[in-house]
Formats: C-alpha cells, structure tokens, sequence
C-alpha cells in the first residue's frame, strides 16, 4: 500500500496516469453507498411511510439468486473502474527490456498479493479476528477478486494488442457461458444454476483454500466465478482507452458512443439472461454483460456532467470518497462506525423525534466517515494501493 500526495487529485500530474474527476466521483458515488448510504432509504420510509422509499430500499439488497438489483452492481462497477483507470494510459511492455518492466510486475504481483491479505482481514473484521487454523479462514472475498481481475486486465494490456484484449474478453464470456451450460463433472449435472448443484461449487470444493462464505457450498467470490469477472475489468479498459483519445466530433460524440454502448450491452445480457440467468454468486455472462452497460451508462452520465459540462462542484462530496477508496471499503468492516457515530452525535439524534431517529443516525454515520475522509484529503493523504 503506497501514500500519495498530489495536489489536485483530479488533475494530471507528473509521471502519473491521466485522472478524470468524473472516475474519482463515480468511485465515489459507489463506495458512498458502502458507508451507509444504503440505509437512507429504509430510514425515509420510516419517517414518512411513502411506499416509494420501500420500492429504493429493495433496491439496496442483493438479489437472492437469480435476478439483478442496484445493490448487485457497486462490487461490478468498481471492478470496471479499476479498468478504466488502466486504459487511460495503457502501456505496452513486452518488447522493453526484462529489466525496465520488472518494477510493473512487481508491483501487480504485490498489490494483488496486498489485497488478498486486506480481503482476509475485511472478513474477519470488527469483533471476530482472522482465525489461526488456516482451515477456518475465508480467503475468498471482494478485494481478491478485484486484485485478480485487475491483475489479468494489467498482464493483457501490457503485452497484447486491443484486438487480442476484444477478442480474449468475448473467449472469456463464451467459454465460461459453455462451461457452465455443457461441462460435466462428479456429482452434478451441467446446465443446472443452483447452489449446490452447479460446477462452481464443485470448482471451489477442488480448489478454494478455507472455508466459504456463510459456510455455504458456493462462495459468492469463488475460484470460477472470478474468471468472468475479468471482462468487467477489460471493458472498463476499453471505455478508458476510449475516453483519453480525442474523438473528430468532440466530447459530446464520445457520451453518446458510451450511451449508445451501455444500452447494447444491458440488452444483450438480458437477451442471454434467456438462456444463461443473471446471477451475481456465480458471476454468469448475462450479468457481466448487464452490470458492465449499467457501469458504462453511469460513467457516461458522470463524464457529461462533470468532465464535458464542467459542473464539478456538486461532486466533490463523492470525489472526497473516491480518492480513498480502499479505506473506506476497510473501514466498513475494521472500524465500528456505529460505536463512534452514538458516542458523538447520540445526544442530538435522541432530541429528534422517535420516527426522526433512525434517518438522523444515518446522516451522522455517513457524516463521521466523511469528514474522516474529508481530513485525509485536505492533507493530500491518498492511500491507494
């Protein structure tokens, strides 16, 4: 993990990857939903009885097996943004000298191995603590596939062509879809998208350390299903390739190439949910296909309001997030936000009337997590890894 201080995170600086402030408050605005904006609408619902605020608080549970809500797509998106990152300056390795390019794999193999190691404590979190039987630990988890998928994006970008990126991310999809649709394997039948009837979980029994998620016999970041998850990577690649070239009719054409992309793409992985469902645990190709459009289509609006129109200060509450992004995932599971929120806000929540009490204990999580936020980036404290 490195410390970085820069003086206007959303500009370019130098030695560093182009920025858009439009990918650090996208960032933002996911991870915003992490530290407890999730809990808003449940809150408003209670204060006011409006069913509307019950339809958006569905919204912010994950899909019980098959299906898709919005809660299903923060963990995609950020995949897809990390890839974004990586295509804003693409670099190829392969014809520079061993030496030259031995820091960037050092680096990719750290920081996927940083991960790992930051995903085990994010489950053993607040109250529980990593187990010394390494039987008992669960070295599945969120951070690792992102570290994975980023890793692969990495190795694919620094050695191949964008044609050999397209055509790898369509392989990927295919096969996979193939896999699980015709593979047979002991004990269970191919084609059948259950829990415990599916490859996935017979992959994971073969080969995932630990134990699963929730003890179940399918972890939702399992060994296979962590394949697909790296197109999620590739495409956020190929839209950030896209964005950091000019474009012969401007910005505005390039917001309605990524519109009209997202919206090809949403119908395309509803079109194969036909055959193949949208289901996030074993990270199936329809919902690759799906959660990437909606990443792309939300990118798109972020990029029109605030790199294109240039109607920036609105975001900087999500940019504050999105530039540490990683301590805010950590801190959702280290730190007992809850214990800290009561301690210094209780006594004014507990004025507010009772219906008030659950929104206002909302607000101050939220807020506490903020300005903890907010300080490290008045100081330029930038923790990415």
């Amino acid at each position: 993990m490195t410390t970085i201080s820069n003086p206007k995170p959303a500009e370019q600086t130098k030695a560093a990857k182009p920025r858009l402030m439009s990918l650090d408050a996208l960032r933002g605005f996911d991870m915003f939903w992490i530290i407890g904006g999730e809990g808003l609408f449940a809150a408003l619902f209670l204060l006011t009885g409006w069913t509307g605020w019950q339809v958006a608080e569905q919204q912010m549970l994950h899909s019980q097996w098959h299906g898709f809500t919005f809660y299903d797509l923060i963990f995609p998106l950020f995949i897809f943004l990390s890839g974004v990152a990586l295509g804003l300056s693409p670099k190829r390795l392969d014809k520079l000298p061993f030496e030259s390019r031995k820091p960037l794999y050092n680096h990719a193999v750290k920081r996927l191995f940083l991960l790992i190691v930051l995903g085990v404590l994010y489950n053993h979190g607040w109250g529980t603590g990593v187990p010394l039987d390494p039987e008992q630990i669960r070295f599945s988890s969120v951070l690792a596939r992102i570290g994975f998928a980023w890793f692969f994006a990495a190795l694919l970008v620094w050695h191949t062509s964008l044609t050999t990126q397209v055509f790898t991310a369509v392989a990927i999809l295919i096969g996979y879809g193939l896999i699980l649709c015709l593979m047979p394997f002991p004990g269970g039948q191919a084609g059948i998208f259950t829990m415990e009837g599916g490859i996935n979980a017979y992959i994971d029994g073969l080969l995932r350390p630990g134990i699963a998620y929730q003890h179940r016999p399918l972890d939702p970041e399992g060994v296979l299903s962590t394949v697909p998850a790296v197109v999620n990577a590739l495409i956020g690649v190929f839209v950030g390739q896209f964005i950091v070239r000019p474009h012969s009719k401007g910005d505005w054409a390039k917001v309605a190439i990524m519109l009209c992309s997202g919206i090809f793409l949403l119908a395309l992985g509803w079109l194969v949910n036909l055959v193949i469902p949208v289901n996030k645990d074993l990270w199936t190709p329809s919902f690759v296909l799906v959660t990437s459009g909606w990443s792309l289509l939300f990118l798109a609006l972020f990029y029109a309001i605030i790199d294109v129109l240039k109607w920036q200060k609105w975001s900087f509450v999500f940019v504050v997030i999105g530039t540490n992004a990683i301590i805010v995932y950590l801190g959702s599971s280290v730190i007992n936000w809850q214990y800290i929120t009561q301690s210094l806000f209780g006594g004014v929540i507990n004025v507010f009337p009772a219906e008030s009490q659950p929104l206002m204990t909302v607000i101050g999580f939220i807020t506490v997590q903020w300005l903890v936020l907010w300080w490290m980036f008045k100081r330029n404290i930038f923790i990415r890894i």
